[in-house]
């Protein structure tokens, strides 16, 4: 079967298996990694729950140990564990078969070089892809060996240093792993903690019998919300398949829009290693409310191009303290300028254990200021006419082409783009009344159709 290119996107390769991606195809794929970044030691080769993961990874490890490399068996993991692998360790790079948050019939690959730096679409991933086009096998005379190594231990050492973990008071939590690797994960991270987890969807399954694994899906957030709702808890908090991406519900089981947390996450971070770095890294998505927060703390706002490996990149350059994305990925410079899915939850429960208030009130003077719409996805035929016809209505705002189009006016802005990995457009838009983005949103709508 011939490798179909567009698998290949902005920082990662998605496709659905086995039309689009299949061993065959992540075998070229990992042997041309190989050759294009030259990595200078092991490589760490981790993998996501999906039934045809285990399939995937055995031809990676084959491509890989063929060419004379060392695989770094690290396991079934979360896509965040692969990266602090990588770094930790000083391996020479690392690959992860997953799809992260597609449904279930969708596989893919993350790639990172040493010191789990990131590969996208502007360093090095469309060299890839066109190493893999030229289907030149490495056949080495001396294979690699499969070496595993089991990281849990530390990784759950890493994500604790971030917090006193002697402040953590009692609490009630329900956690949804969206049966991925989250559950095993929190499991161990929280053991000697005192905090009590109702656990949801916690057996690793690949079929995700409940749907597309995504909690950015306003459905798949009802049933944590639910349960928050009937269970009396502190908090709830659930992650995407591949568990990098962290989402958090109040005790009343209201959503903390991603806005919203990074905001939060962007002060504490301030106000506990603000000596070290003032920098704050943000997406164009939504801006007032991370802006605000971070010249109250004292701190320095950075707009960036989101997706990971471009915010890690910026990150690097910047030796920024923290970076946040309104789709729930969170960066932390201590933490190899890598996103995680689990500090933002121990900073949320070390910040409410610190004041003692509940999780409403911390999200409280961001809810009451600053409203907005929650990402709206619409499947349109032409992307680029959509963003023009936005383009050319909305042309009396300060305009920003970062990533789409980002228009901001005295009372509202909004931000409009093309998804990276699915055919569909996004907007978020944010007022200074709930009433304007009410109105903004019905106004978009009838120019999306």
């Amino acid at each position: 079967m011939a490798l179909d290119p567009k698998i290949f996107k902005a920082y990662d390769i998605r496709g659905i298996y086995p039309d689009e991606i299949n061993e065959d195809a992540v075998y070229k794929i990992s042997q041309a990694y190989l050759k294009v970044f030259q990595p200078q030691g092991s490589i760490v080769l981790a993998k996501d729950v999906r039934l045809s993961s285990p399939s995937l990874w055995q031809t990676a490890a084959k491509g890989i140990t063929n060419a004379g490399y060392d695989v770094i068996d690290i396991g079934t993991v979360s896509t965040d564990m692969m990266y602090f692998s990588v770094a930790k360790y000083g391996y020479g790079g690392g690959i992860i078969i997953s799809a992260s948050h597609n449904p279930k019939e969708y596989n893919g690959m993350k790639f990172v070089k040493e010191g789990a730096i990131a590969i996208s679409a502007d360093s090095g991933l469309m060299d890839l892809k066109e190493e893999t086009l030229k289907n030149e096998e490495i056949i080495e005379p001396e294979k690699g060996e499969i070496i595993k190594k089991d990281i849990l231990a530390d990784y759950v050492e890493h994500c604790l240093s971030f917090i006193d973990v002697k402040s953590i008071k009692p609490m009630k939590i329900v956690a949804n792993a969206n049966f991925g690797m989250a559950g095993v994960v929190v499991n161990k991270i929280l053991a000697d903690l005192p905090i009590e987890i109702i656990p949801l969807d916690f057996e690793p399954d690949g079929n995700f019998p409940k749907g597309r694994p995504d909690p950015m899906l306003a459905e798949r957030r009802l049933e944590t919300e639910e349960l928050v709702r009937s269970s009396n808890v502190d908090l709830g908090v659930a992650w995407d398949a591949d568990a990098d991406r962290c989402f958090i519900f109040d005790e009343n089981g209201e959503f903390i829009d991603g806005y919203y947390l990074t905001a939060i996450l962007a002060g504490v971070m301030l106000e506990k290693f603000g000596r070290e770095s003032k920098k704050i890294i943000y997406d164009p998505r939504l801006t007032w409310a991370v802006e605000d927060t971070i010249k109250k703390v004292g701190g320095q706002a950075l707009i960036n191009k989101p997706g990971h490996a471009f915010i890690k990149d910026r990150m690097r350059k910047e030796d920024a303290l923290f970076a946040g994305e309104t789709s729930g990925h969170y960066y932390f410079r201590d933490n190899f300028y890598c996103d995680n899915g689990m500090i933002p939850l121990l900073l949320i429960l070390q910040e409410l254990s610190k004041k003692g208030i509940k999780m409403s009130e911390l999200a409280k003077p961001y809810r009451e200021k600053y409203f907005i719409s929650g990402e709206i996805n619409r499947t349109v035929k032409n992307p680029d006419k959509v963003l023009k016809l936005a383009e050319k209505k909305y042309k009396g705002g300060k305009f920003e082409i970062i990533d789409g189009i980002s228009v901001e006016f005295a009372d509202w802005r909004f931000n409009l783009r093309k998804s990276n990995t699915e055919p569909l457009i996004r907007l978020n838009v944010e007022a200074k009344s709930q009433k304007l983005v009410d109105e903004k949103v019905k106004e978009f709508l009838t120019l999306i159709r």
